[in-house]
C-alpha cells in the first residue's frame, strides 16, 4: 500500500520500473476507486466479466473496451455515471477511513472524504464538433493540477522570480485553469487577463507594458495577433524569456513567426514552448525549451498520474514504440469525472517513447508530435463523381509554415449554398506587410498542389483586422481556422456563419 500511495520521483526512474508500477497502480485504482464508485464502469466490468485483480499485463488491460466522446454526449444522466460517487457502506469498511476515525475523529475523517470526492470545480470540452461535456474536479484533482502545473514550469525552465501573464480566456476550460494552477503550484507571480474577450488586444498590451512579464501564456493565434499589434505599436518587451502555447496545435511556422515578433519587440533570448492537454485528462503535458531548427522534446508525461497508450486509429490495436497512432488516455489518480481508455481522436505522429529526453535528461515517457486530429481528415465532394479525402492537419501546417502569410482561414462551402451541389474550398489570407499578393497566391496554389489533391476554388486577401474578425480572435474560445459553412441536406439554407 505504501508503494502505491507514495510514488517515487516522477522523472528519475527507468521504463521497466514505471511500466510495472503503473500496472500495480492501475489495479489498485480500479479496485478501490473506479469500479466501486463509477456507475458506468461498474456496469462495463460486470458486462464483460472483467476484474481489476486480473489485469497484470498490457494484453489484459487491452480487454477493457475503449471510452469515446460519443458515450459522454448522449445525456446528462450518462455523464453523471462517469463521476466517482462513493458508497458510504463501502467507505465505512475502508482501512483509511477507519484509521482517521479512530485516531483523528469523525470530523477529520469526514473532511478527508470531502476533499477526495466532493466536486468543487468544473471544466468542459469546447464543443466544436459536439455539445460541451462537463468534467468535475474535486480538491484531490486540484492538488494534482497544482502538481502538473508545477512540472509545466520546471520542464519549461521558468523561475520563481519571473512574472507570468496568462492570456487564456476566462472560461471553464482546462487551458486557463492549468495555467492558473501552474502559478499556484510553482509559487510564482501569475496574472490572468482573460485574453482578448475580457480586456481586448489593447488592454492586454497595456497590461504587459506595466507588468513586464518574462513569460506570456496563451492560444497561439491570439498571441500571434497580440505580438503583431505590439510590434506595429512599436512596443519594447526585451524582458520576455518564454512564450508558452496551449489550446491549439502549433506548427513550426507559427513558432518561427512568434519568435521573429518577439525579437522585433527586443527579446533576444526567448523560447517558444508548446503544451499538450485536453479536458478529459485534467492536465497538460510540458515540452522542453529548444531553439528553432532543433527537434522538439515531445510532451513529458507524469507516469504516476497518467497512463497513455498509442493505438492504430482504425483497428485500435497497440502500435510499436515510436510509431504514429491515436492517443488513448487513462488516469491513475483522478476523482470527479473519470474516463478509462479514452480515445482522444489525436494522432501523435512520432508515437510515444520511453527514452531519456535529449534536452533535459528526464526519464519520463513522452508523446512525440506533431499532434493532429483524426477528425481533420474530411471527405470533400469536389466533383459529381467521387469524394476526396483531405487531411486538414497537413493543410494547417502548410499554411502556418508559408512565408508571407500573416493569418489565414479555410472555409468549406457548397456551390451556390446548395446542399446537393459540389464542395468548394475558399482560402482567406492576410499577407505579411509588403508581400506581393499575386505572387503569394501563385505560391499557395503551387504548395496546395504539391501537398494535397485539392487546390482552393478561390483565394481572398484581407487586411489583418478583417481576418481577425473572421477568425473570432478575442471573441471565440478557439479561433475558427477551419470554418465548415456547408449547409446540411436536411437543414434550411442559411448564410455561412462566422462562428462554427
Amino acid at each position: 500500500m505504501k508503494f502505491l500511495q507514495s510514488p517515487p520521483a516522477w522523472d528519475a526512474f527507468p521504463p521497466d520500473f514505471w511500466q510495472d508500477w503503473q500496472l500495480h497502480r492501475l489495479r489498485h485504482y480500479l479496485k478501490e476507486r473506479v469500479v466501486p464508485f463509477s456507475a458506468h464502469y461498474r456496469r462495463l466490468f460486470a458486462a464483460h466479466d472483467l476484474h481489476p485483480e486480473d489485469i497484470h499485463t498490457l494484453d489484459d488491460w487491452a480487454k477493457v473496451p475503449f471510452t469515446t466522446k460519443t458515450q459522454l454526449t448522449v445525456s446528462k444522466e450518462q455523464q453523471r455515471d462517469f463521476v466517482l460517487m462513493p458508497s458510504q457502506e463501502i467507505l465505512r469498511r475502508e482501512w483509511g477511513v477507519l484509521w482517521n476515525t479512530v485516531f483523528h475523529g469523525p470530523a477529520f475523517a469526514r473532511d478527508a472524504l470531502e476533499q477526495e470526492f466532493r466536486p468543487v470545480m468544473m471544466t468542459s470540452t469546447t464543443g466544436r464538433s459536439a455539445e460541451p461535456v462537463p468534467f468535475l474536479f474535486t480538491r484531490h484533482d486540484l492538488h494534482n493540477l497544482d502538481t502538473t502545473g508545477r512540472r509545466l514550469m520546471e520542464v519549461g525552465g521558468s523561475r520563481k522570480d519571473w512574472r507570468h501573464v496568462n492570456t487564456f480566456p476566462y472560461a471553464p476550460h482546462l487551458a486557463f485553469w492549468q495555467a492558473h494552477h501552474a502559478g499556484l503550484g510553482f509559487g510564482t507571480f501569475m496574472l490572468s487577463t482573460g485574453g482578448g474577450k475580457v480586456m481586448g488586444t489593447e488592454g492586454n498590451i497595456s497590461l504587459i507594458d506595466k507588468v513586464r512579464p518574462e513569460v506570456i501564456i496563451g492560444m497561439p493565434t491570439f498571441l500571434y495577433h497580440l505580438l503583431r499589434e505590439a510590434v506595429d505599436r512599436r512596443r519594447r518587451w526585451p524582458q520576455i524569456r518564454r512564450i508558452v502555447l496551449g489550446g491549439e496545435k502549433v506548427a513550426e511556422g507559427m513558432r518561427a513567426k512568434l519568435l521573429v515578433l518577439a525579437q522585433e519587440l527586443g527579446a533576444e533570448d526567448v523560447h517558444i514552448i508548446s503544451t499538450y492537454g485536453f479536458t478529459e485528462a485534467k492536465m497538460a503535458l510540458p515540452e522542453c525549451p529548444a531553439h528553432m531548427g532543433v527537434s522538439a522534446s515531445g510532451f513529458h508525461i507524469s507516469p504516476e498520474l497518467a497512463f497513455f497508450e498509442i493505438v492504430d486509429p482504425v483497428t485500435g490495436a497497440p502500435v510499436p514504440e515510436g510509431h504514429a497512432g491515436e492517443i488513448v488516455f487513462t488516469p491513475l489518480d483522478a476523482r470527479g469525472t473519470v474516463v478509462l481508455r479514452y480515445r482522444t481522436g489525436d494522432i501523435a505522429e512520432g508515437g510515444m517513447t520511453w527514452t531519456r529526453c535529449p534536452h533535459c535528461g528526464r526519464q519520463t515517457p513522452r508523446l512525440i508530435g506533431p499532434i493532429g486530429r483524426v477528425s481533420e481528415v474530411r471527405e470533400l465532394h469536389l466533383d459529381k463523381i467521387k469524394g476526396t479525402l483531405v487531411n486538414f492537419n497537413i493543410l494547417e501546417h502548410l499554411l502556418d509554415d508559408m512565408k508571407g502569410v500573416a493569418a489565414w482561414q479555410v472555409e468549406l462551402r457548397k456551390h451556390d449554398d446548395d446542399p446537393m451541389e459540389v464542395d468548394e474550398l475558399l482560402l482567406h489570407v492576410s499577407p505579411e506587410p509588403g508581400v506581393n499578393t499575386l505572387e503569394l497566391g501563385r505560391r499557395l496554389e503551387r504548395r496546395f498542389a504539391e501537398v494535397t489533391e485539392v487546390k482552393p476554388n478561390e483565394i481572398q486577401f484581407h487586411d489583418l483586422a478583417g481576418l481577425r474578425a473572421r477568425l473570432g480572435v478575442g471573441r471565440l474560445l478557439k479561433e475558427a481556422k477551419i470554418l465548415d459553412a456547408r449547409p446540411r441536406a436536411d437543414a434550411p439554407v442559411t448564410a455561412p456563419a462566422l462562428e462554427a
